[in-house]
């Protein structure tokens, strides 16, 4: 895992093995302590932001670049 500062000083580490896919690059999963056993959140390696948000059907987009995660749950009421 690689070390990487968040916004507000915060070091976190960003998992280079654990991610999905998006439109414009992967998202990274982040973690609080080095040995993976706390989630901070996802990293998005196309603007390099932790500024990212996820609904509840598992779609991730970032606010700053736009970068996008299909959902990992459909509702098909929603077609």
């Amino acid at each position: 895992m690689q070390s990487t500062e968040t916004e507000d000083g915060k070091t976190v580490y960003v998992s280079k093995t654990e991610g999905d896919n998006g439109s414009k690059g992967p998202f990274l999963v982040a973690y609080e302590s080095q040995n993976g056993d706390r989630r901070y959140g996802w990293f998005c390696t196309n603007c390099e932001s932790f500024d990212n948000a996820m609904d509840a059907m598992g779609r991730i987009k970032c606010n700053r670049c736009e970068n996008f995660r299909k959902p990992t749950q459909w509702d098909a009421a929603h077609e």
